[in-house]
């Protein structure tokens, strides 16, 4: 009785989980299932936006630069963070970790706010800037996580044996930490490409992105473009997820 509880139980967080990603795809296909038809119509639509084939361009050029850097300065916190001790450490540690609990809407207005001063104009730069910010805390944690798991004597071993620190953390750290990596590039192009209240904020009028335009698509009703162009997003998401697994895999 409990097993078939608890299997009940799978299924309908699964079902709550998964079951709506579903009725959207299916509805990108069909304006009104099953009164009508299979049909490419609602997809062959959008490639012939040439709006929306901007907006989704910007999107992905700030999700890849945003992920890129964040990945990057998050790798390199988390390592200096985890191996060295200075004046402040435990300062910046906390002020790093604590940009997780700020609300999105608090950070947005903050950097708008800052931004502002420094005579930044809205657009690509300052939407880079928000999701580089938003993303850093989350790179940093994931990548502390793994390095709780490495052993401390390769890194001894590597510097008895002559290596520099630039070696150490080039040739012994970083392949290491490489599925760590990969999963947190992964997870900040996500957090870019869903991200609406930074973007809210930080977007200029000349500069839109996904996030954006489809709701302000939404705010006029759903219609099977907007279920199509889920679907392709979607669809696209679950691919990258595939190739880190496959890539975890083979390390």
């Amino acid at each position: 009785m409990n097993k078939y509880i608890r299997s009940s139980y799978l299924v309908l967080c699964y079902a709550f989980l998964y079951v709506p990603l579903f009725v959207l795809i299916t509805y990108s296909f069909f304006q009104a299932p099953p009164q009508t038809g299979f049909t490419m119509q609602w997809y062959q639509t959008l490639w012939q936006d040439p709006n929306l084939l901007v907006v989704a361009g910007n999107s992905l050029l700030v999700a890849v630069v945003a992920s890129t850097l964040a990945t990057v300065f998050g790798t390199l916190a988390a390592v200096v963070l985890r191996r060295y001790r200075f004046l402040g450490r435990q300062v910046l540690s906390n002020a790093l970790f604590s940009l997780i609990i700020f609300p999105d809407l608090v950070l947005g207005i903050s950097l708008l706010l800052w931004l502002h001063l420094l005579h930044f104009p809205l657009g690509f730069f300052t939407l880079a800037i928000g999701h580089i910010t938003l993303c850093l805390p989350f790179v940093t944690i994931m990548i502390n996580s793994r390095l709780l798991d490495l052993d401390s004597s390769l890194f001894e071993a590597g510097r008895d044996l002559g290596a520099s620190e630039w070696t150490i953390l080039r040739r012994i750290i970083l392949p290491l930490l490489l599925p760590a990596i990969i999963g947190a590039w992964l997870m900040c192009f996500t957090l870019s490409m869903d991200d609406v209240i930074i973007s809210f904020f930080l977007t200029g009028p000349s500069f839109n992105v996904l996030p954006l335009y489809i709701y302000s698509l939404v705010r006029l009703g759903v219609t099977p473009e907007i279920n199509a162009l889920c679907s392709i997003i979607f669809f696209v998401t679950l691919i990258l997820i595939l190739i880190a697994q496959w890539r975890v895999r083979i390390e």
